[in-house]
């Protein structure tokens, strides 16, 4: 590891995965399992031994991204989707009493976006949105080169808008498959990929759902692109068509027409992206 190798730290609900991460590459990868209704001290510890797993005296500091709202200034963890235990963490100051290296802490779906700006197919642009399909839907804003997480760590929440009888992620993620079809989107996929007529119209029917939450990011923030990660991401090529074709006839297509949106290629993006929190926190170009 080189003198800028930075931790990258992934907390989710069922595991954390830490990283060392130097140019741009992870050279050491540690996952541990969070213990099921784990105390927060349980989970803590899983979180400094798996840190510690992967860092040595050239690690210059550590990005976490938690799936949960946080007080950026302070670094405190608001709550955890998945892990009830953790209500207001002080994990900044934490990691950094125990570990010893400065910590920067937010929402992953801003790391994501981070990330993809600094290693993955954003780099180059200036205003980005970095867009999580998932169980969810999650987006972090890159607005003119830097992560915007805003006042309250709020900025890019797009799948809590209202959106017809529910919200857009309602629509827009993994749970459009389960609330319209009664199916998880894996198995999903599975069937669109032996070309099985109903699951192909199903992603079409979802790639038209995706074009009105591209709409209202050309209309609310007119980025240069759009960048996807996130389980469902990877069923693209199933439904970009029926996406695009609704694109197409949106009234401003002078913005949508030039704004591009791909998938990530990134691997260990989620590690990636935390450890780029910490260097766009700490300014390094």
């Amino acid at each position: 590891m080189d003198a800028h190798c930075v931790v990258g730290v992934d907390l989710g609900g069922t595991k954390v995965t830490a990283g060392a991460v130097s140019n741009g590459v992870v050279t050491r990868l540690e996952s541990r399992r969070i213990p099921p209704a784990g105390s927060e001290d349980a989970v803590l510890a899983e979180i400094v031994a798996a840190i510690a797993k992967v860092s040595d005296e050239s690690a210059i500091g550590i990005g976490v991204g938690v799936p949960s709202v946080v007080e950026l200034a302070t670094g405190v963890v608001l709550e955890v989707e998945n892990i009830p235990t953790w209500r207001r963490v002080p994990l900044k100051a934490i990691l950094e009493d125990r570990v010893g290296l400065p910590t920067y802490v937010n929402n992953d779906a801003n790391a994501f976006a981070v990330g993809e700006h600094r290693f993955g197919r954003g780099r180059g642009f200036r205003d980005l949105v970095g867009m999580t399909l998932g169980t969810g839907l999650g987006a972090g804003l890159i607005i003119d080169g830097r992560l915007h997480s805003g006042r309250n760590c709020g900025a890019g929440e797009l799948g809590s808008i209202p959106h017809r009888d529910g919200t857009i992620e309602d629509y827009c993620s993994g749970r459009f498959f389960l609330r319209e079809y009664g199916v998880a989107g894996e198995v999903m996929e599975v069937q669109a990929r032996r070309g099985d007529d109903a699951a192909l119209a199903a992603f079409a029917r979802f790639g038209r759902e995706v074009a009105s939450v591209m709409m209202l990011v050309a209309c609310a923030l007119d980025p240069e692109a759009v960048i996807l990660g996130g389980s469902v991401s990877r069923c693209f090529d199933l439904f970009a068509p029926s996406m695009r074709a609704r694109l197409e006839g949106f009234g401003y297509t002078h913005v949508t027409g030039s704004m591009v949106i791909e998938p990530s290629e990134l691997k260990d993006a989620a590690v990636l992206g935390a450890a780029a929190l910490y260097l766009d926190a700490a300014g390094y170009r």
